[in-house]
């Protein structure tokens, strides 16, 4: 026996297995291994990252653009003035019972919270029903 003519008992390396399909041989154009070499293999689109970003509903981070009213009650109108005052936006807020919003005078819903005697001269403000019954408007 000589060296050159034994052989091993098993062989070191696997056999690489034919490409099928198409005329590029061996890999038949997939390359080696991962996804696209396997069958059924699919990318995740980038259209579908994006869609999975966008939330789903409404709730999730909105905020509406319509600018809400600041809330101001009936009881608080009663301590602060006296019979006969014109109650706005522009006296609330000299008065400190309202903040501007950014930069200006917000709008002025008046609700009907607390006891309610006076008599007093509203302008430029919104009502809730049970302010508005209280007030005799």
């Amino acid at each position: 026996m000589q060296f050159h003519t034994i052989s091993p008992h098993t062989k070191s390396r696997k056999e690489r297995r034919i490409g099928r399909g198409g005329k590029r041989g061996t890999y038949s154009g997939r390359g080696i291994k991962g996804l696209g070499a396997r069958a059924g293999g699919k990318f995740r689109p980038e259209e579908r990252d994006t869609i999975k970003k966008i939330p789903k509903l409404r709730g999730y981070r909105f905020h509406s653009f319509r600018e809400q009213p600041v809330v101001v009650n009936i009881a608080l109108l009663a301590k602060s003035f006296a019979e006969g005052e014109t109650v706005s936006p522009e006296s609330l807020l000299t008065k400190g019972l309202i903040r501007r919003v950014n930069g200006r005078i917000p709008q002025v819903k008046i609700l009907g919270t607390g006891e309610f005697k006076k008599k007093l001269v509203f302008k430029n403000v919104l009502f809730s029903v049970a302010a508005a019954a209280k007030t005799h408007l």
